[in-house]
């Protein structure tokens, strides 16, 4: 696979609109146009994305064309939160600050076949929150999920009482009951891994444009930032973020991360006070502390 092929990224436009949206909860339109054609998605295409959007109660709709502002409705802004404290949770592990307990965490549902939309729902949700199935309604994790997946619960079935939490550091699964072979057989590691590096092949052309000393526009920057997003998201939202002590090593999540996160910073560096999308400002406040953890940790380091 040759390096133009793998440093091509796809966005789908919808994620697109969810990377504009800017810290008062709008997205221009005359902006998301011109990141669009950038990324080769036509006028027409991003018209239709807006009005099933609109269609679907994600955003509200002001002025026409180009002149036309988007508003984020409070069930998109809050579907939109978790995904940053997922991200801060991630720097946290890379940087040894998130230690596991050796706890496992585990969360069954009993839904009727009459709610079958909401059981399935939850079900994903649960996947996405990094829930591995064990057997019919039951799914572990190996992190503290208790408040995402209750919120879901009552999200999604208008109630928790179908819901049954537990955690216990003795799990063991047929003869399994070592910690990191019972990850290596719950979870899809070879396949997260994959998504990493190829987030890892796509940080760094764009971190490099983003430090050498040619200029990038506003349209530039905003094209590299929803790239960037787009890849993360792909890379991040099948991660259960599994501790450290139960994935291979070298993880190539963590390599992955820390491109990224300079990335960020450079993006951060060049903007120069504009209106800025709320993900380009989440995402870099994000990577300057991983940054500045990592600088006193070598700091801490050089002077032992």
């Amino acid at each position: 696979m040759t390096d133009e092929v793998t440093d091509r990224v796809e966005i789908p436009t919808r994620m697109l609109v969810h990377a504009l949206i800017r810290e008062d909860g709008t997205v221009a339109a005359d902006e998301l146009y011109t990141v669009a054609g950038t990324l080769g998605m036509s006028d027409q295409q991003v018209r239709l994305c807006v009005k099933r959007l609109v269609a679907e109660g994600r955003f509200t709709h002001e002025g026409r064309g180009r002149k036309a502002l988007l508003h984020a409705t409070e069930d998109t802004t809050h579907a939109l939160a978790p995904h940053a404290d997922f991200l801060k949770y991630a720097f946290r592990q890379d940087a040894g600050l998130a230690p596991w307990d050796g706890v496992w965490h585990l969360a069954a549902f009993a839904v009727p076949e009459s709610a079958r939309p909401a059981r399935d729902a939850l079900r994903d949700t649960l996947v996405h929150l990094g829930g591995a199935p064990l057997q019919g309604g039951l799914y572990v994790c190996a992190n503290a999920w208790e408040p995402y997946v209750e919120d879901a619960a009552h999200r999604l079935l208008g109630a928790d009482g179908a819901l049954t939490l537990l955690t216990t550091t003795d799990l063991r699964r047929g003869g399994i009951r070592e910690p990191a072979e019972l990850a290596r057989r719950l979870w899809p590691l070879p396949e997260i891994a994959g998504r990493y590096h190829r987030l890892a092949r796509i940080a760094r052309p764009r971190l490099d444009r983003l430090t050498g000393p040619a200029a990038l526009s506003p349209p530039e920057l905003l094209t590299i930032a929803a790239e960037l997003a787009a890849e993360l998201t792909r890379a991040m939202d099948p991660d259960p973020l599994l501790p450290p002590q139960l994935l291979p090593r070298p993880w190539p999540g963590t390599l992955a991360r820390q491109l990224v996160a300079r990335c960020w910073a450079a993006l951060r560096e060049r903007d120069h006070g504009e209106a800025r999308p709320a993900l380009f400002r989440l995402y870099a406040d994000i990577a300057r502390e991983a940054a500045d953890r990592a600088v006193a940790d070598e700091e801490s380091a050089d002077g032992a």
